[in-house]
């Protein structure tokens, strides 16, 4: 229904909120299983705020570059055109942990001083950060980008007609 509004779909998840691995793979199963993919998928690390149930919360444990790569790549293996994001908790990478994530297959970031409820980094940083990684950035709020094996012909995208369920 919200594409039918002409809305693109912009749907994720945070990482750190106590979760298990099968949450971590439920989350990417349902989101590559609709009948179509996303637009956006925002892979978020948790980012404690004092003062929130969450952010006072010792059980909670940290998420590390590992853990956000794995998810990244699992989001970009199986949902190649979506605009996978690197988002929320990258303050609390180094850039050579935002360079691996962005090896995995996160192929976006939010830009901008302040996320919803958390800092960003300065957007001139992240042109630093860029160029220092040799990333060219594309127009904003344009869709995915084909990579040069698809234009090749190397890679074929496919849409997946959603079938309805049969049962007995």
């Amino acid at each position: 229904n919200v594409r039918d509004a002409g809305i693109s779909v912009c749907c994720g998840g945070i990482l750190g909120l106590g979760e298990k691995d099968t949450d971590r793979v439920g989350l990417i199963h349902v989101l590559a299983t609709l009948p179509e993919h996303p637009e956006s998928v925002p892979i978020n690390a948790l980012v404690s705020v004092d003062g929130t149930p969450l952010g006072d919360d010792d059980d909670i444990s940290g998420v590390d570059a590992f853990d956000m790569a794995r998810m990244i790549a699992t989001a970009r293996i199986v949902m190649p055109r979506t605009m996978v994001r690197l988002s929320a908790g990258r303050l609390s990478f180094s850039d050579a942990e935002q360079f691996m994530m962005f090896n995995a297959g996160a192929n976006s970031i939010f830009n901008g001083d302040k996320l919803l409820t958390t800092d960003n980094p300065d957007f001139g940083k992240d042109q630093a950060l860029f160029e220092k990684l040799g990333f060219v950035g594309k127009p904003a709020h344009k869709g995915p980008m084909p990579s040069p094996h698809e234009e090749q012909g190397g890679v074929v995208i496919t849409k997946v007609v959603h079938q309805q369920q049969q049962y007995a």
